[in-house]
């Protein structure tokens, strides 16, 4: 397998760029280790002849957002038959639709938030559910476009309607669910361990607090109860199945333990294309598991496959 050529894409068109480029870094250095032969792709819109002239043996996806991991550059991958990495076309044009993918995992007993999906413009003057809630754009990810609107709030976020907004007019606008920030990753459909994020300096898990070193603190295992541990890990793993992701995903939950009792847990969303950069979730899981990071990689890659 360590003889096998590898191109690793990385960079592309979305606002996650910088991500997967660090991503897309992180993962080449330690396949590189590992034996394999890499080349390291910046992805354009001539991905596909540039794939076509190289013709590896395997391509590691370390795209995040628009087109890394809504679909686009799954089925190109599938038409030129290069297997790949993570999931395939259908999960992940799914799971990268914040509506859709609720929809589902609710449908498969995964407890998930009261929302809305709307067109932005529709968003006047008048608060489109009771505050306190949250206005996410429905195809983004790290956080990007993501508003809380508090209790105390007179009227909706004014950038909404702002000519500077760049997220789509697609939003989903959900209840607000109070308390802490945990997330699960799931690896060959079984979940790995819990983390609890505890932001730094930050009033919710944001892009900095997300990328930034320093910017929130992991506690892992997560210090909570055994019986909502457990749900976490089986939530995660039933969004996994439900969407029909391969691979590695991450799901991510709220859960307010305020209320008594097994508290308020939601499921936020599922993500099939976690970070891989050095302040990433997933790898940090996988390490408590006992694999290093060479080995994460590595078995990424034996995984790879087409009609995922």
């Amino acid at each position: 397998m360590g003889s096998k050529h590898v191109a690793v894409l990385m960079g592309g068109l979305s606002s996650e760029r910088p991500v997967s480029l660090s991503s897309g870094k992180a993962c080449a250095e330690a396949l590189e280790g590992e034996g394999f032969k890499v080349t390291r792709v910046d992805v354009g819109r001539d991905i596909a002849a540039v794939l076509a002239d190289l013709k590896p043996d395997v391509a590691f996806n370390a795209l995040h957002g628009p087109f890394g991991e809504d679909g686009t550059i799954q089925g190109v991958l599938e038409y030129l038959q290069i297997p790949y990495t993570h999931s395939g076309v259908l999960a992940s044009a799914l799971a990268m639709d914040k509506g859709q993918a609720k929809i589902v995992a609710a449908n498969a007993g995964v407890p998930v938030a009261e929302a809305r999906i709307m067109m932005r413009q529709e968003i006047g003057h008048e608060h489109p559910i009771k505050p306190p809630y949250v206005v996410k754009p429905v195809t983004e990810g790290s956080s990007f476009g993501v508003v809380i609107v508090q209790e105390d709030q007179s009227h909706p976020p004014q950038v909404l309607s702002s000519s500077e907004w760049r997220y789509g007019d697609r939003v989903m606008v959900e209840r607000y669910v109070a308390g802490r920030e945990l997330t699960c990753g799931v690896m060959d459909g079984k979940a790995l361990d819990v983390i609890e994020i505890v932001p730094q300096g930050h009033s919710f898990y944001d892009y900095d607090s997300k990328y930034v070193a320093g910017g929130s603190r992991h506690v892992l295992p997560a210090e909570i109860s055994p019986k909502i541990y457990q749900k976490i890990q089986d939530f995660a793993v039933k969004a996994h199945q439900a969407i029909g992701c391969r691979g590695v995903s991450r799901s991510d939950f709220r859960y307010d333990d305020r209320l008594g009792g097994d508290g308020d847990l939601i499921w936020l969303e599922v993500n099939t294309q976690p970070g891989m950069t050095p302040t990433s979730l997933v790898p940090e899981m996988a390490a408590h598991a006992g694999y290093s990071f060479g080995d994460f990689v590595r078995w990424m890659v034996e995984d790879a496959s087409c009609a995922r």
